[in-house]
């Protein structure tokens, strides 16, 4: 499956903590057979001393997957790593863009991007514990760092150590002064440095990522081109408009999925995850913008996310919701 990985990393959704668990996957795969999707960032203290294996639950039809994985010791997240290539993952990502608060706490995430060297340990020894890629996510800076210095000698570090594939955040995280959420949008974008890092180290697969609200301007990106595309919140926001084209227009395979005949898939997934004793709105919380942007969307968003709360909600309620879209789509 690694092979497939790096085909599918032409177009990936973002890991995104509280989003992308494992029904937000099923639910997005069912959208995009091809498109690589990545777990949310699972710390490699929590899975080698906490013994959390269950985090890294997965069903087979998720694939291609990718875990992400955080810490900053280059031994413990090489027993992470082991532990997700033993559990099928295709890809182990470390990420290096993460600007919170608990991230900077635990020495990982956006503020590795202050040492390209630990990075390179890191992804030496998670190599050479696993046969699938190992792959980094990062920002091009941060604080008052220079992106055109730094985001180069992070590179170079990187591919030395055997990391050939990196998805590059095209904004800086500062580390004092934002939140999180105002690291997504306040740093502004630099989408030129990371094409100018495609052209000096034209040998990585070097993936783009921030600010990309559409498959235009993903296909844009590729044209110009980079290797492949990850899109955040737009892909989980409006999932219909960037995963039910996906396959068709980055792909060039397939056709595209009506959203309608998603919702009637997801049936079975939810009578399984009912049956093992879960909730509804666990899983309908991912759908309520299916149909963004389109006839029912508000009535949509309406049904599903009062009557999946309530208590023993079943699939009827998710079909319920359907039946209200189905006659405005088609009107």
């Amino acid at each position: 499956m690694t092979g497939k990985a790096i085909s599918a990393a032409r177009l990936s959704v973002a890991p995104m903590m509280d989003w992308t668990d494992r029904h937000c996957r099923y639910f997005h795969r069912l959208l995009s057979r091809e498109t690589l999707l990545y777990t949310e960032m699972v710390t490699a203290p929590a899975l080698v001393r906490g013994g959390a294996l269950h985090l890294l639950d997965h069903n087979p039809e998720e694939h291609p997957l990718a875990l992400q994985l955080g810490g900053s010791d280059p031994e413990e997240l090489a027993q992470a790593a082991r532990l997700g290539a033993d559990a099928g993952y295709d890809e182990i990502n470390l990420n290096c863009g993460c600007p919170s608060d608990r991230v900077q706490s635990g020495t990982f995430g956006a503020v590795l991007m202050k040492e390209p060297g630990r990075v390179a340990e890191c992804v030496s020894a998670m190599r050479a514990s696993v046969d699938v890629n190992v792959t980094v996510k990062c920002r091009i800076g941060v604080d008052d760092q220079q992106p055109q210095e730094v985001l180069p000698d992070f590179l170079t570090q990187i591919r030395a150590a055997g990391c050939m594939r990196v998805t590059i955040h095209a904004r800086k995280a500062w580390l004092q002064g934002l939140s999180p959420k105002e690291n997504r949008d306040i740093p502004p974008l630099d989408y030129d440095l990371v094409h100018q890092m495609k052209a000096d180290f034209p040998d990585m697969h070097i993936s783009i990522n921030g600010g990309i609200t559409s498959l235009d301007q993903a296909q844009a990106h590729l044209e110009a081109g980079l290797d492949g595309v990850m899109i955040g919140r737009a892909a989980y926001h409006q999932p219909t408009d960037i995963l039910a084209q996906a396959d068709m227009r980055i792909y060039q395979t397939g056709a595209a999925v009506d959203p309608i005949a998603v919702v009637q898939d997801m049936v079975p997934y939810v009578e399984r995850h009912l049956a093992n004793g879960g909730r509804l709105h666990q899983i309908t919380r991912h759908m309520l913008g299916l149909f963004a942007g389109r006839p029912g969307a508000r009535a949509w968003r309406r049904a599903l996310s009062e009557g999946a709360v309530q208590n023993g909600a079943g699939p009827e309620v998710m079909l319920q919701a359907l039946d209200r879209v189905a006659p405005m789509a088609e009107a």
